[in-house]
């Protein structure tokens, strides 16, 4: 349920309308090619966490298999995501609760939100397993609702409806209304829309049967959420044009809701926006206090924030909760700077941490297979093929995103992604050789360092 209602956010409810704006009917296979590599990258962390489970998941893989350098830098940046989108979400929902509360500031939601959701966190992960349990069950009965009632007006079933064939499909220039750029903003846009599953192998460790856990997670709910994802575009697509206003001004869901005259469709869907709002929230305090944390148990943050009472890292636990409280202040002080700023420097961050996975899978299978193959669980596909194609993909789409000249947002975040990623890169070199020449004076470095 982690895995199903972590990745199934606002984005989706909302933001996927400016992917069908620019890409028509096309935005199905947008979706589609952009599930097809986000399968491969979990199935890669499906492996590595089955076989070795942590609760800093990549970030533990990356050191393990390429350097503390790297771990430092997947870590930290996967950090500084969560953090971001915990602010960035409790914008969205405070705008919700104003609008329903007109006179009620902001700020007062944005602090009330906050602060719930980082006590659940201190108090034990059973309450967030608990909290994010039902609210992945709303959003995942939701969309299974919408799914259902769009099938039934597909085929006319639905009383009031009549089948619209392939006429929006093909009609109001074809299933490429804008050619291929219009498909690769699509693209562009549904693969940050498939972010927040990683979260699901941090939360593996904490559980039960942590390697049972994870397996089961990367086998189901993968195709679950592919069905949930392409399913939902192809039934907007074909129900609604694409060229209608409503897509983006109300959201593509609400659009078809209101066109299939569903009542006070778009107040419940605002309720499922809220709930998908304040899940995110949850399972990012979660995410990036126990990436904190285990950065910090691996000496690669301050020494402070890594006390566990309870079963808890309560201090990471509001570190996290706080930057986010932060980011949020600066949306108000400096919205088109500061903040800005923050917002691109982790606009692309899913994508680096989705090549610093396969780059850390390519080697931990080999030594796998190697020294303990009897711990491969989840075992990926095509070794090691695959795991190319989707280094190749990440590659593809960060290089589509430095070629939208048009699309001017995109290279802002690349570069500013790009910095981040550097400045990660460089402080985790020189911690890793500063440690090394502390752990082996000169003269001595040279064997050592050899036999390792």
């Amino acid at each position: 349920m982690i895995a199903l209602g972590g990745v199934i956010g606002a984005g989706l409810f909302v933001g996927s309308g400016a992917g069908i704006a620019a890409a028509g009917p096309s935005i199905v296979l947008a979706y589609a090619l952009s599930g097809v590599l986000v399968m491969l990258v979990m199935r890669m962390l499906g492996e590595m966490s089955a076989a070795n489970p942590a609760s800093g998941s990549f970030s533990v893989h990356a050191e393990r298999a390429i350097g503390p350098w790297a771990g430092f830098t997947a870590g930290w940046m996967f950090w500084t995501l969560l953090c971001v989108g915990v602010g960035a979400e409790a914008i969205g929902a405070a705008g919700i609760m104003t609008g329903w509360f007109p006179g009620t500031a902001s700020w007062m939601w944005v602090l009330l939100f906050i602060a719930v959701f980082c006590g659940t966190n201190l108090a034990a992960v059973r309450d967030f397993g608990e909290f994010e349990f039902w609210f992945a069950a709303l959003k995942v009965g939701a969309i299974s609702l919408f799914l259902v009632l769009g099938g039934l007006a597909i085929f006319g079933v639905l009383p009031g409806t009549h089948a619209p064939g392939t006429a929006n499909l093909a009609g109001d220039g074809g299933f490429l209304p804008h050619g291929t750029n219009g498909l690769v903003v699509g693209l562009l846009a549904s693969v940050f829309a498939y972010g927040g599953l990683e979260t699901v192998t941090i939360a593996a460790a904490e559980s039960e049967n942590p390697v049972r856990g994870v397996a089961m997670a990367v086998r189901t709910a993968m195709w679950r959420i592919g069905v949930f994802y392409v399913g939902s575009m192809l039934v907007i697509v074909t129900l609604i044009p694409w060229s209608d206003p409503a897509v983006t001004t109300s959201g593509p869901y609400v659009a078809v809701l209101d066109h299939l005259d569903i009542p006070v469709a778009g107040q419940l869907m605002n309720v499922i926006v809220l709930v998908a709002l304040l899940s995110a929230m949850n399972a990012n305090i979660y995410g990036s206090s126990r990436m904190a944390y285990s950065l910090i148990a691996r000496g690669q943050g301050p020494k402070a924030l890594g006390k566990v009472s309870g079963g808890v890292p309560r201090r990471a636990v509001i570190a996290s909760s706080a930057f986010g409280f932060v980011a949020v202040l600066l949306s108000y002080w400096w919205p088109g700077t500061v903040f800005a700023w923050l917002l691109n420097m982790v606009g692309a961050a899913v994508l680096v941490v989705w090549g610093f996975i396969a780059a850390a899978q390519l080697r931990t299978r080999r030594r796998l297979d190697r020294e303990a193959p009897e711990h491969l669980v989840v075992k990926m596909w095509a070794f090691p093929v695959l795991t190319w194609v989707a280094l190749a993909g990440v590659a593809m789409i960060l290089a589509l995103m430095a070629l939208m000249a048009h699309q001017g947002d995109t290279r802002v975040q690349l570069y500013f992604t790009g910095g981040l990623a550097l400045a990660l890169s460089l402080i985790g070199y020189l911690r890793q050789k500063a440690l090394t020449a502390r752990a082996y004076p000169r003269g001595t470095a040279t064997t050592a360092t050899k036999r390792s």
